[in-house]
């Protein structure tokens, strides 16, 4: 069983043949690796690079651990009774889950993939808390995924959205509304596309139909809105007028490109400019640039979800790497900036920010903020991406440890090289076997074949970088990860007279990932006031821990319980755990669900309501009641 890969989030990479000739045309969707912070100086141009995809670590842990996330062997609950079931026993394919009335709908991810049986949004009837009766699919489109559901009672009626990302051929983006009066007779109403807000890229570079991740509904008296959390380069959220569901517009949009100094020590280069008709591109190449240069192993800038006061006139926006961006939405047609927190150091154990869900207390006074994490195996599988016509030598990954030993015992070792291992016959390493894997991608895989010869440590080996060590012709060169594409440090290794390369890990911390409880009382200034971690996600090394694990926080709830302020949040491996966060400065946890084998996703809790609803990715819907008030 191969352990799972570290983040990845697919990228779409356009090249610009010429900008005075006005040869502006995006190249077919390609990935590459996010760590790296601007464009690839490989020798096509100037680059633009658009998100196109912010789960792709997920499926890329499917796909290469070969099972569904294994955890800790024993039954472990806490103060949550399990009271119903939906049963979709489909491995990985269950996402969010929402719930209105008597109904609850749960997201389908990417296998199976829209126009398959079994794909789209998941109708549960839940009115006996007890028994979840299965109503039916409201399909997705052919070739995309339905990720993300939420559901409303709006001006217009009770309004169901779900979002589109492409997951296969023919896929289209953007997002579908649909009228649920008769929740099992669902009533589409309008299929949304959405574009980058830019008109240079829309027309210039084919930026349009972009994928959304999130939704959110919301109204401002009698008007109904939807906000999106678009994949595109400026403007990833996005407002739009849904008051007539039938015939949407965009209205407001807004983007970390203009986060300026006044809120934020990693300020954009250009935060001033209006980006719906920025046409200097040198511009948009430095805030391309600003934007993939976050912190970490995953270090862009882009939204990832949001939440709305109930009011409707506050967006919380999970801004990755931006950090905990606050709106004010009063005039949806002009967002504005009110704060952002952001602690890149004191925020999390291993220095990542990775800003992925948040919920606010009902008062605004507190923020729960969830980072996402997948890097715990950071480089055990590296990808070459969309440039490996640059590499003319085989590349493997290896991990921490191993990357830490090879720099420093960084000459003086000689070996052989497989796909599967890189073993030393002599030196001060003689004997000493690293486990590696072939890049992903690569044009020139080791396969079944082999490379002898003197291992080199040369560093980052990027563009620009002098080498550590100088290198020989059949060198085997051992390359630090990080700040540039794998294909750039194997090209540089390439042109050294390196026979193979090996990208060693950067991270020292193997960690996955937790919570961050925030203080708005000011919400001009807001500040950290804890963290919170599970055993495992904190050190999955731990005993308890299967290496197989998934221990990253994914979604979260939060909800006002009489003088209680308690957060709902899914854990993946860890289940789905309940804590008290009244003190910020106290977190408790007071509830856990954990039946292994769980990979749990999304949760929903009904507002002053005992029950709350969880998704396993791999068992389908749960139901749940906290019972008492719970232990420390």
């Amino acid at each position: 069983m191969q352990r799972p890969t570290r983040f990845r989030s697919v990228w779409i990479l356009v090249a610009v043949v010429s900008l005075a000739m006005g040869l502006l045309a995006p190249a077919a969707g390609a990935d590459h690796d996010p760590d790296d912070g601007g464009p690839p100086a490989d020798g096509s141009g100037d680059t633009v690079e658009a998100r196109e995809d912010a789960s792709q670590a997920l499926i890329d842990h499917d796909s290469l651990a070969s099972v569904i996330s294994s955890e800790p062997t024993a039954k472990n609950v806490k103060n949550v009774d399990e009271r119903g079931r939906g049963d979709r026993n489909d491995a990985g394919a269950t996402t969010d889950v929402w719930a209105l009335g008597k109904y609850a709908y749960t997201g389908t991810f990417s296998n199976p993939c829209g126009g398959a049986s079994g794909a789209g949004v998941w109708i549960w009837d839940v009115t006996n808390s007890n028994k979840t009766d299965f109503v039916g699919i409201i399909p997705s489109p052919t070739g995309s995924r339905s990720n993300d559901v939420k559901a409303a009672e709006m001006n217009s009626g009770d309004v169901l959205v779900h979002s589109n990302e492409v997951c296969g051929a023919g896929g289209v983006g953007g997002f579908e509304i649909y009228n649920v009066d008769d929740p099992e007779n669902p009533v589409s109403l309008a299929h949304v596309q959405t574009d980058d807000v830019n008109a240079f890229l829309r027309d210039n570079l084919g930026f349009l139909d972009f994928g959304v991740h999130n939704l959110f509904l919301f109204t401002q008296g009698s008007n109904d809105y939807v906000a999106a959390v678009v994949e595109s380069e400026f403007g990833n959220f996005q407002i739009f007028d849904i008051t007539d569901p039938t015939s949407p517009s965009l209205v407001g949009f807004w983007g970390a490109e203009s986060i300026g100094p006044a809120f934020s020590a990693f300020p954009s280069p250009h935060p001033d400019e209006d980006y719906a008709t920025l046409a200097d591109f040198g511009k948009i190449l430095d805030v391309d640039a600003y934007l993939f240069d976050g912190f970490g192993a995953s270090r862009n800038r882009f939204l990832h979800d949001v939440t709305i006061s109930a009011d409707g006139t506050k967006a919380y926006l999970a801004n990755w790497d931006a950090g905990l961006v606050l709106l004010d939405i009063s005039d949806v047609t002009d967002p504005t900036l009110v704060s952002v927190a952001l602690e890149p150091v004191d925020g999390s154990i291993d220095g990542e920010v990775n800003s992925h869900a948040v919920w606010p207390s009902e008062d605004g006074t507190i923020v729960v903020e969830g980072e996402e994490d997948f890097s715990v195996f950071e480089g055990d599988t590296p990808f070459l991406g969309s440039l490996q016509f640059l590499n003319t030598i085989p590349g493997v990954g290896t991990s921490t440890n191993s990357g830490n030993t090879l720099e420093t015992n960084a000459t003086g070792n000689a070996g052989t090289l497989t796909a599967s291992d890189l073993t030393v016959t002599s030196g001060a390493l003689n004997g000493s076997v690293f486990p590696v894997l072939d890049m992903v991608n690569n044009n020139l895989p080791l396969g079944a074949g082999s490379v002898t010869g003197n291992i080199v440590w040369i560093g980052r080996a990027c563009n620009g970088d002098p080498f550590d060590n100088p290198i020989s012709s059949g060198d085997i060169a051992i390359a630090r990860r990080g700040d540039c594409f794998f294909s750039d440090k194997a090209a540089n290794a390439a042109a050294a007279g390196a026979a193979a390369i090996v990208v060693a890990n950067n991270q020292d911390d193997s960690v996955w990932s937790g919570l961050r409880i925030w203080d708005y009382s000011d919400p001009t200034n807001p500040t950290l006031e804890s963290t919170f971690n599970t055993t495992c996600s904190a050190d999955p090394s731990a005993s308890v821990c299967d290496p197989a694990g998934t221990y990253s926080a994914h979604n979260v709830i939060v909800e006002n319980e009489g003088n209680k302020v308690m957060a709902y949040v899914a854990w993946y491996s860890d289940g789905m755990l309940v804590i008290d966060v009244s003190d910020p400065e106290n977190p408790v946890e007071v509830g856990r669900f954990l039946d292994p084998p769980n990979d749990f996703w999304g949760v929903y809790k009904i507002p002053n309501d005992p029950f709350f609803y969880g998704s396993d990715r791999s068992k389908g819907l749960f139901t749940f009641k906290l019972q008492g008030s719970g232990s420390g």
